[in-house]
């Protein structure tokens, strides 16, 4: 739905499962083998771990962003906690960083990213539209930090008009 860049480094792989879903249409990307080939899922238990997923990173997207659930989920750090990571420990520089212990579950790449990005600074930038027939994953890149819609064009552009349809309305003003 937004046009905007995707997210950097491992977010960008949170951003697209989330994104799985169209939230207006219903629309399932999970329900494709095309869909499930950039997660390597197969269909089955796979794809329904996967969804429990989505919907638990769309609710912390949505919390980045100051808004609360859209639908009761399990809580994220208790899908991750079977997700076991390993410090990574480059010979070249001596850097650090956390990787799947087995880079094939999704859960586990999902939790090297989450880490990642919390490390540096950029996991809660990871935010879901406000509108509530959109929910989209997109990244804050403005200054502040406070943007609220994936699209100002599109979905910023829909709450401004409502909002400005019930300043005028009759009742608008009560």
């Amino acid at each position: 739905m937004n046009d905007r860049a995707p997210a950097p480094g491992g977010l960008a792989l949170i951003q697209a499962l989330v994104n799985t879903l169209d939230v207006e249409s219903g629309a399932d990307a999970l329900d494709t083998a095309q869909g499930r080939a950039p997660f390597d899922l197969a269909p089955g238990a796979e794809v329904a771990a996967a969804r429990e997923l989505r919907e638990s990173l769309r609710v912390a997207c949505l919390a980045h962003a100051g808004h609360g659930p859209h639908a009761v989920t399990r809580p994220l750090g208790q899908l991750l906690a079977g997700a076991p990571l390993l410090v990574d420990v480059s010979a070249a520089d001596g850097s650090a960083s956390l990787v799947p212990a087995d880079p094939s579950p999704l859960a586990s790449r999902v939790a090297a990213a989450i880490a990642e990005a919390a490390a540096a600074g950029t996991w809660s930038r990871l935010k879901a539209c406000e509108a509530a027939d959109c929910l989209w994953a997109y990244y804050d890149r403005s200054p502040a930090g406070r943007s609220r819609w994936c699209d100002m064009g599109v979905c910023g552009a829909r709450a401004k008009m409502r909002a400005y349809r019930a300043r005028k309305s009759p009742r608008g003003g009560q």
